[in-house]
């Protein structure tokens, strides 16, 4: 294949993936505006929701717009949150949150999805008990400001996070849920910006996918990415550097 011809293939799939990713986190700041009122300062939810388009370049005329259409009238919509809890190939376990107007498209949607990648969709706490509820903050690290790990660990402690993960490229701040909103606050007022702050669902323990079922794994994950009902999708399952470069 021309080198020209694979760029524009990686690159498509590139925009449209950020494009996905703009639908998905305009309906979440519409949906918290709605929820608590179009002021981002006095609004945490939104304020969160503003900060995670922000950091993925989302253009201020989106975010404009979904605060505007959220304090609009007949045009409203309103959205409820779902979590769909089901198995991948291999039996690893999969939780979706979706943000739907409508839930008997968005379940048929989420059905479809698991059965056509060798997954299947399971009833409500199937899988929920492998996973724990957590406040996330992602703190990256900048190449021209050194910050010194110690001294920022203290910080978020102090500030009430549960754990700090150190890592090459971003700090990870683990709170409780119920205290997700004082630790971020603090530590916004100490001056940090994050790259995602928000409570997800983490895995407590990992399982190793590899050769077909991590294929299906990935195009199951694709398929959920270009769902625009689809929010977030958390999971156990790891594949290995080597595992994806074989799968290209």
């Amino acid at each position: 294949m021309p080198k020209f011809k694979l760029f524009a293939g990686r690159k498509g799939k590139a925009d449209q993936a950020k494009n996905n990713r703009f639908v998905k986190l305009a309906r979440e700041i519409y949906v918290q505006a709605r929820k608590g009122g179009t002021n981002p300062e006095a609004n945490s939810g939104l304020k969160s929701a503003i900060a995670s388009a922000r950091a993925i370049q989302m253009p201020a005329d989106n975010i404009e717009r979904a605060i505007k259409k959220a304090s609009g009238g007949t045009d409203s919509v309103d959205y409820e949150e779902v979590l769909y809890e089901g198995y991948g190939p291999g039996g690893v376990a999969i939780m979706v949150k979706c943000l739907t107007d409508n839930r008997n498209r968005t379940a048929a949607d989420v059905r479809s999805i698991f059965g056509k990648r060798g997954g299947n969709l399971g009833e409500s706490g199937c899988v929920s008990y492998m996973f724990d509820q957590k406040g996330l903050l992602v703190v990256a690290r900048d190449e021209d400001e050194e910050i010194d790990e110690d001294g920022f660990m203290m910080e978020a402690l102090d500030a009430g996070a549960e754990d700090v993960v150190i890592g090459e490229d971003s700090f990870e701040i683990l709170t409780a849920p119920e205290e997700f909103e004082t630790v971020k606050n603090k530590l916004d007022a100490a001056g940090y910006s994050f790259e995602t702050a928000g409570v997800r669902w983490l895995a407590q323990n990992t399982v190793a996918s590899e050769g077909e079922n991590a294929d299906k794994l990935l195009r199951m994950m694709e398929a959920f990415d270009d769902n625009d009902d689809v929010q977030d999708v958390y999971h156990n399952f790891e594949i290995s550097d080597d595992e994806m470069n074989r799968l290209g």
